[in-house]
């Protein structure tokens, strides 16, 4: 007689919604929709602007500005992100960037939210611009402001040449860190 051990069981439904969250964090490698995804970075600063009255003026004096309008975190155990945006330069599309990252461990959930990196120098910006897997998380220079862009700043946060802020978050995921996301540009030549 055959008997199935419920372990076993338990065992291949896990791995099948493992490989299923996993398949659908890879990224697709199909032609990037930059005419949508530039509605979405103008939509998205829009309401940037409407949460707090600085932020227009940081973003209009700033050397740039990359704006990933939905980062799609989830996890279960293993875990991933990922989102595009668009880098602009005087309010103009110099390129388009993706952020992504892996985990593994105690991770559980699904959230989605928005990110706005604001370069304040040239230097900073160029810095961006010249390294190939750029990590917000990693970099000294850079201030997390945390209470989201509707938050004060202080003088402190404000003398950082890089700003990142994170907000709209929507759905069950406890961590939005930017910690181990790395950043890089996308090929539109293709």
């Amino acid at each position: 007689m055959n008997t199935k051990n419920p372990r076993s069981l338990t065992s291949r439904i896990w791995t099948l919604i493992l490989l299923s969250l996993g398949i659908s964090l890879v990224p697709i490698a199909l032609a990037l929709d930059t005419a949508a995804l530039d509605k979405e970075v103008s939509a998205t600063l829009e309401h940037f602007y409407t949460m707090n009255d600085q932020n227009k003026n940081l973003v209009s004096s700033a050397a740039g500005v990359l704006v990933f309008p939905s980062i799609t975190k989830a996890g279960v155990g293993v875990g991933g992100l990922h989102g595009d945006g668009a880098l602009l330069e005087n309010g103009k599309t110099m390129g388009y960037y993706s952020t992504s990252a892996a985990s593994v461990g105690l991770t559980l959930g699904v959230s989605r939210y928005s990110q706005v990196i604001v370069f304040k120098t040239p230097e900073a910006l160029n810095k961006f611009a010249a390294s190939k897997n750029w990590s917000a998380g990693a970099d000294a220079s850079v201030a997390v402001v945390k209470s989201g862009a509707s938050g004060g700043y202080d003088t402190q946060t404000l003398n950082k040449p890089v700003l990142a802020f994170v907000f709209g978050e929507k759905g069950l995921m406890g961590d939005v860190s930017l910690k181990g996301a790395k950043i890089s540009k996308i090929d539109t030549s293709k």
